[in-house]
C-alpha cells in the first residue's frame, strides 16, 4: 500500500476546456512517469489478462472499429489504435453522456514512459455536481497500481484495496487535488471546493 501511495502523489492533474461533438466539454488530465519502456506499458493498457490486474476485465471485439466492455463499468468503440503510442474510445457508462478517452505513451531516453490521460466530458449536470473528480478518483488509483505493476512491484489485490483503513483517505485525497485542478482552471473556488466535497462524499462517505 505504501508504493500505491507514492505512485499516487506523483501524478499531475489538470483540467481545461473541450468540445465533445456540437457541445462544451471539459478535458480531464492526468499524467504521470512511469518506469517502463512505451511497448510494455501499451501491452498492458490493451492486454485483457493484464488491464484485469490493474483496472477490470476487459472483453470486446479489441482492433481498430471494433467495440470493448469493462466488466461492470463503461465499453464503446475504439476509434485510435496507434501501437504503441496512441489509444482513443469512446465512453459510454450507463445513462450519463457519452464522452471520450484517450491514451498518450511517449518513451524517454532513460526508457521510462511519460502517460498522458485525457477524458473529455460533457458540460452537463454531472459535471455540474461532482466536477473533474467524478471521473478523475475513478483514473488516479488504477493508474497507480498500473505504475507500480510495469515497476516489478506488487500492489495490494483489489480486496485488500478496499479493507484497507487508509484508502478512504486516498479517495478523498484524490478527490482534492481534483478540486485544487477544478479552480486552478478557472472555476469559482467554491464551484470546486463543493464539487470536490460531492465526489469525496461519494467515493468515500465519512460515518
Amino acid at each position: 500500500m505504501r508504493d500505491l501511495i507514492t505512485e499516487f502523489e506523483e501524478s499531475r492533474r489538470r483540467v481545461t476546456a473541450g468540445v465533445l461533438g456540437d457541445g462544451d466539454a471539459h478535458v480531464v488530465e492526468l499524467r504521470r512517469r512511469l518506469r517502463a519502456p512505451a511497448a510494455d506499458v501499451w501491452d498492458a493498457c490493451t492486454d485483457p489478462v493484464r488491464v484485469q490486474r490493474w483496472f477490470l476485465p476487459l472483453s470486446g471485439d479489441l482492433r481498430p472499429g471494433g467495440r470493448y466492455q469493462l466488466e461492470g463499468n463503461a465499453g464503446g468503440s475504439i476509434l485510435v489504435c496507434e501501437r504503441p503510442h496512441r489509444l482513443a474510445l469512446s465512453w459510454e457508462f450507463g445513462d450519463m453522456s457519452p464522452g471520450l478517452v484517450t491514451l498518450e505513451l511517449v518513451e524517454a531516453d532513460d526508457g521510462s514512459t511519460e502517460l498522458v490521460l485525457r477524458h473529455t466530458v460533457a458540460d452537463d449536470g454531472h459535471w455540474a455536481q461532482y466536477g473533474p473528480g467524478a471521473v478523475g478518483v475513478g483514473w488516479d488509483l488504477p493508474l497507480a497500481v498500473l505504475a507500480v505493476l510495469v515497476a516489478g512491484g506488487e500492489p495490494p489485490t483489489g480486496a485488500e484495496f478496499m479493507t484497507d483503513p487508509r484508502t478512504p483517505g486516498l479517495m478523498r485525497s484524490s478527490a482534492e487535488a481534483w478540486g485544487d485542478a477544478h479552480r486552478d482552471s478557472g472555476a469559482d473556488p467554491g464551484v470546486a471546493r463543493d464539487a470536490a466535497a460531492q465526489t469525496s462524499a461519494a467515493y468515500a462517505p465519512q460515518g
